[in-house]
């Protein structure tokens, strides 16, 4: 019922507000059709609250939900996500603020879809087909390039335009598949697995220039996830599609923002590495310079040295010394064969006086019998035994006389 009011008896604001909140309560529960525009979780709060958008008109409305309904719900909530909400709505009269509070939450359309692809993300990557472990480094050169794509598309074009610029010699094995529709993900398959089997190709680039979400549906089934994680040869994801990552991003080794970016992964810029290799050459250079004249340096201050700029003074500063030693030398032999001539005279005056010679040369003689033994006693020879003297210049041979007095006579003759 409308309120009776006029200028001259308006109608309070907080009757207003009253009518307003007397007709909202009037409406009751209603399913209500939106997409998630915001969500807001503060902590220690039992009430979560988001933002509802008409998916046509540029009309939103709050909507409350307790943390136990939103934390049922499976998969999490997500921002763009297209839902159907049963709530009663409510007009909060001191603000002026009406709201939606919210008792059931449901996925529609694409929201459906999104939490299908919620739930496919959440069991493979429980499986570790998406762990950071398992990505492969890119080739620095790969000696070919392979990629998957479609026919005569921008994303063929990107990446070999691209490509060719930045490595004129980069060479490329194109596998054709088409990139949506029912037979996207066999011919990816099938192309992907065709190039992972040829042993000169070192990384695989699967592009498409973007799309909508039901035209990257394939790029998250998951008989091509399963596929590219099983595959040797590193991928490069080149979907192009920023606000919705398709489940290929996750698990490729590497996930390129577009075509175009793919390109500029797999092979290096000629004209960088031609500038690289040419700061490192003059770094070199220099290096070696400086070792040079490091080494120079060394050599002249080693050259300087007397013992090596005029090798004869050492030479020089030791005759002196070698002289003085050679004089020393001829000294100490000198006296020391002096100290040998003597001695060997002492010794020879020693042998001469100790010789039998000796004492026959003072009138002594030596008698010896027949068997060449000496005479020492006359007991020691009988009567008309031969005998032989001994003198200093022979031999005198005699008989013995058969008398053996002190004074003997005995005839013989001289044995020279």
């Amino acid at each position: 019922m409308a309120l009776d009011t006029s200028p001259e008896a308006p109608a309070p604001v907080r009757q207003i507000a009253q009518a307003i909140t007397g007709w909202v309560d009037r409406l009751g529960a209603v399913w209500v059709e939106g997409q998630v525009a915001q969500v807001s979780r503060r902590q220690g709060m039992q009430t979560v609250f988001m933002v509802l958008r008409d998916p046509i008109a540029d009309i939103s409305i709050s909507v409350t939900c307790s943390r136990l309904l939103y934390d049922s719900l499976n998969p999490p909530l997500v921002e763009g996500a297209s839902i159907i909400v049963h709530a009663k709505p409510s007009f909060y009269a001191p603000r002026g603020t009406l709201s939606l509070q919210a008792r059931d939450i449901r996925m529609v359309g694409l929201g459906e879809l999104l939490a299908r692809l919620e739930r496919r993300r959440q069991l493979l990557a429980a499986e570790g087909l998406f762990a950071a472990e398992l990505k492969r480094p890119l080739p620095f050169l790969p000696t070919k390039v392979g990629l998957v794509t479609a026919p005569n598309s921008a994303a063929e074009r990107d990446v070999l335009e691209v490509a060719r610029r930045r490595w004129p010699a980069v060479t490329f094995e194109i596998a054709y598949a088409a990139m949506q529709g029912t037979r996207s993900v066999v011919e990816v398959v099938e192309g992907l697995e065709r190039l992972d089997k040829d042993p000169d190709v070192g990384v695989i680039v699967i592009a498409r220039g973007g799309g909508s979400v039901e035209d990257l549906l394939p790029f998250s089934d998951e008989a091509l996830i399963r596929a590219v994680a099983k595959a040797r040869t590193p991928v490069v994801s080149a979907i192009g599609h920023e606000p919705d990552q398709p489940l290929l991003d996750l698990v490729a080794d590497v996930r390129a923002a577009t075509p175009t970016d793919a390109a500029k992964r797999v092979v290096p810029d000629m004209a960088e590495e031609v500038q690289r290799l040419t700061l490192v050459r003059e770094r070199l250079r220099r290096a070696v310079d400086g070792r040079l004249t490091t080494e120079r340096s060394r050599l002249d201050m080693l050259r300087s040295r007397p013992a090596l700029a005029s090798p004869g003074t050492l030479f020089d500063n030791r005759a002196d010394d070698v002289g003085s030693l050679l004089e020393r030398a001829r000294r100490s032999l000198g006296h020391q064969l002096d100290r040998a001539v003597d001695e060997v005279g002492h010794q020879r005056a020693r042998a001469r006086a100790l010789s039998p010679l000796a004492t026959l040369e003072r009138g002594y003689a030596v008698l010896q019998d027949a068997d060449g033994h000496v005479v020492t006693r006359r007991g020691g020879v009988t009567s008309g035994a031969a005998v032989t003297i001994r003198v200093t210049d022979g031999r005198i041979a005699a008989t013995v006389a058969a008398d053996h007095s002190p004074d003997p006579a005995a005839e013989g003759h001289v044995d020279d």
